[in-house]
């Protein structure tokens, strides 16, 4: 997270509580393709690369999967709300991000 992005305000009798992002062991990767399975106990959110240069040789083509994400449904249901968020922020700035039909 960014230090843009404003903090839930906690409940009137909830205590405060600061978190801290340890990046320590954080890893960057690319990824040009996502895909979400689901069950009823989990989503999983599979990360890859679409490196094919053409579709005109009829091959189709390959993702090499990197990572795969596992999430609770709340915490699929709050990266949904954080992405339309983040979205919604770039679209102000950049424009709409229009994805096809």
């Amino acid at each position: 997270m960014t230090d843009a992005q404003a903090p839930v305000p906690p409940a009137p009798d909830q205590p405060v509580a600061k978190v801290h992002w340890d990046q320590s062991q954080m890893r960057t990767e690319f990824a040009n393709v996502v895909n979400i399975v689901s069950t009823r106990e989990e989503f999983s959110l599979l990360f890859g690369l679409n490196s094919t240069w053409s579709l005109a040789e009829g091959n189709g083509f390959e993702v090499k999967l990197s990572n795969r994400i596992v999430l609770t449904p709340f915490a699929a249901k709050r990266l949904l709300v954080l992405l339309s968020e983040r979205v919604s922020d770039y679209e102000t700035r950049n424009g709409p991000l229009n994805i096809g039909p």
